[in-house]
């Protein structure tokens, strides 16, 4: 088994603060794991140097085989190859568009919609990811108008999209009731179990 991810003695400092402090951390093909802490423990920091948004300021940071900040090592080619669902991504996101229209510019790695034509493949694929996450009812929802349980489940779809090889969720239960905690919990588990989904 090849690692996915491999952090080697990595700190990121911001303003002489250690955001992260000499973290080492290998993931592997095929594991699952879940990054526990309380609020600014460096969780979301942590997630943005595995999903290449955010460089270490010292130590080694390889994702899917690639070094950040290596010669050759180009973060555009990259980035399309990892799947991330977060409250950032939330953010950039128009609160107009309809679900199906959010997960779909993630096949072209927009976050909005433009002039661009969508095969029927991405549209059958889009519903398809969306329908395992409960979310077959709401395709033409607007985005803004979302529960937060709807929105996490709709974020993680669009993370899907791309086929990433790697999948970060940044704090995918916050905001959800215990109710929506279990239910996205359950999707999560199938997900894990599926032998195609990313690791």
């Amino acid at each position: 088994m090849s690692d996915v991810l491999e952090l080697v003695d990595v700190s990121v400092v911001r303003d002489g603060r250690a955001l992260v402090d000499e973290v080492s951390w290998s993931v592997k093909e095929g594991e699952r794991w879940v990054i526990l802490g309380p609020n600014g423990a460096g969780k979301t920091t942590l997630l943005n140097v595995a999903s290449s948004y955010l460089f270490p300021t010292k130590g080694t940071a390889r994702i899917l085989g690639e070094q950040l900040g290596g010669v050759g090592t180009d973060v555009f080619e990259l980035r399309p190859r990892i799947g991330m669902a977060g409250i950032a991504m939330a953010e950039k996101l128009p609160k107009r568009q309809t679900v199906l229209q959010t997960v779909l510019t993630a096949a072209y790695g927009m976050t909005a919609t433009w002039n661009e034509d969508y095969d029927p493949v991405d549209e059958e694929r889009a519903k398809a990811f969306l329908d395992r996450l409960g979310m077959n009812d709401y395709l033409d929802r607007r985005f803004g108008t979302l529960s937060e349980g709807e929105r996490k489940r709709t974020l993680i779809a669009r993370a899907m999209m791309t086929d990433p090889e790697l999948l970060l969720l940044d704090e995918p239960a916050a905001g959800l009731d215990l109710g929506g905690r279990e239910d996205l919990v359950r999707r999560l588990g199938r997900l894990a179990r599926d032998p195609y989904a990313p690791p």
